[in-house]
């Protein structure tokens, strides 16, 4: 087989029309077309070959779309690629090449998360491992180190904080069970809880008579 033409395709820049022996055979992604030239005689090893290189060309420019948004953990990226019924010495090639290019890195993004946690929605260090491992992050120095500068009783001072007030014109027993039972969903433990909530109590009724003896009511 002989290619005869490669065309632009009209409607996906990223590929080329490969003509063989003046008919449409197939697109090929443009960095592998790119290997092609006019003339060009190919057997069926050729097409295999070319193939194989497309494949992976099309795994790598669909992880890095995926990744677009934000940072991913590998098992990610590797889980949405098999979604997408790629072939799983593919998904390896596509991966090995984003690690290369640093594109994919565990523990960069274990650290993201954490952090972009705790600026957001800040939550307990508990739930925070609990994430990552359900991001496919297994190996136990990179989440240890990735929470190593999260603070539980920071970040349920924060969200406490914030949440009071909606709890304006609340007895302290209805203060301390909504704020505490909304502490608990995000993962904080009792012992982080309670001084808490006391030390929101007491800073949002600082100025009410007899705020203190109620926190020992």
């Amino acid at each position: 087989m002989k290619v005869t033409a490669l065309k632009a395709h009209p409607r996906n820049k990223s590929q080329v029309k490969v003509y063989l022996d003046g008919a449409f055979a197939f697109n090929l992604a443009k960095m592998v077309g790119a290997r092609l030239r006019i003339g060009q005689e190919l057997d069926a090893a050729d097409l295999e070959r070319l193939r194989h290189a497309d494949a992976q060309e099309q795994a790598y420019d669909y992880a890095l779309k995926f990744l677009a948004s934000r940072p991913r953990s590998e098992a990610e990226v590797r889980r949405r690629l098999r979604a997408r019924q790629v072939e799983a010495e593919v998904v390896e090639a596509a991966i090995a090449r984003l690690r290369r290019a640093g594109l994919v890195d565990d523990e960069a993004f274990a650290s993201y998360w954490v952090e972009n946690r705790m600026t957001f929605r800040p939550k307990s260090k508990r739930v925070l491992l609990a994430e990552l491992k359900n991001k496919g992050v297994r190996e136990a120095e990179v989440l240890a180190q990735a929470v190593s500068g999260a603070d539980d009783a920071e970040a349920a001072y924060r969200l406490a904080a914030k949440r009071a007030s909606r709890m304006q014109g609340l007895a302290y027993a209805d203060f301390c069970r909504r704020l505490g039972d909304f502490l608990a969903r995000r993962g904080f433990d009792f012992e982080v809880i309670q001084p808490i909530v006391r030390r929101v109590w007491q800073e949002t009724h600082a100025t009410e008579s007899g705020a203190e003896l109620n926190v020992n009511a």
